[in-house]
């Protein structure tokens, strides 16, 4: 037994016919104009989130020109609260418009219903965007700050409408709902103090060890003037241990720098007591036959 399938398709005579399935012009018309309309609306969308951003980025950018200019901070975290704002309304907007294509005036009512079904169940929704805005407007992060939200510490690399997002050391990004973010410390706000802990031998000098790290601590200030906001210097001595003395340094740093300074003023100090023959203890082992 053969069966054969039968496309024809001749406008002459109303319309399409697969098989035995007639299909009318009018639909042919109609199905071609949906496509060509939600194809349309999809490029707008596109194209509107792209030139958007594009200009909220030039005007972040633009904006320390301006008689009332935002810190650079402040500036990037509006632009990510912008862009954000851009592209929830076009999604909104242009997913409405493609479901009254397909299904009219009847498929606006269903999506009016659904969208107030949602909102009654969208109270952490509201409530993650309202806390948005109070984050932006109360100034208390911005974007490359170092903060800790309960047990997550990182650097802010976005503020969105709804979730703000940490990278912390190991490059792990942690998405933390605005709704959900009550207590929240900032590292980053003010000048950070470092403190170094150097350790000496009982033997040494201790007034020469003191003033070799003062000294070293001066040409650092002089050095560093981009960064260190309060000149280091010896503190004292805070420890007498089984395996020497033990001597502090405290400075002062712009923000998110105390761990800079403190690494390359560890190995100046270094090489500094080593130059001058000041023994720094450590464990020895020796191995007896």
């Amino acid at each position: 037994m053969k069966s054969s399938f039968k496309f024809d398709f001749d406008l002459s005579k109303g319309g399409i016919k697969i098989g035995d399935l007639p299909i009318k012009s009018d639909s042919v018309y109609h199905f071609i104009s949906v496509v060509i309309n939600i194809a349309i609306i999809c490029a707008i969308m596109y194209l509107s989130i792209k030139i958007g951003n594009k200009i909220i980025n030039r005007f972040v950018k633009k904006q320390s020109n301006l008689k009332f200019s935002l810190d650079d901070k402040k500036a990037t975290t509006v632009g990510t609260i912008l862009n954000s704002i851009l592209r929830y309304t076009v999604y909104f907007v242009g997913i409405f418009a493609i479901i009254e294509i397909l299904f009219g005036r009847i498929g606006s009512i269903f999506a009016g219903l659904g969208g107030a079904a949602i909102g009654l169940g969208a109270k952490d929704l509201i409530k993650d965007v309202i806390s948005g805005f109070f984050i932006l407007f109360e100034d208390q992060f911005s974007v490359g700050d170092y903060i800790t939200v309960e047990d997550k510490s990182g650097i802010v690399d976005t503020i969105e409408l709804r979730v703000t997002k940490l990278k912390d050391f190991n490059g792990d990004v942690h998405i933390i709902p605005n709704g959900l973010i009550n207590k929240v410390t900032n590292h980053a706000k003010n000048d950070m103090r470092f403190k170094i802990e150097i350790n000496v031998a009982y033997e040494v000098n201790i007034e020469e060890a003191i003033n070799k790290i003062n000294k070293v601590c001066l040409e650092y200030s002089k050095e560093r003037e981009d960064i260190v906001v309060e000149q280091p210097a010896v503190y004292g001595i805070t420890s007498l241990g089984s395996n020497g003395i033990s001597i502090a340094v405290y400075g002062k740093t712009t923000p998110m720098n105390q761990w800079t300074a403190e690494i390359e003023l560890r190995k100046k100090i270094l090489i500094e007591l080593k130059n001058a023959n000041i023994e720094i203890p450590y464990n020895k082992f020796q191995i007896i036959k």
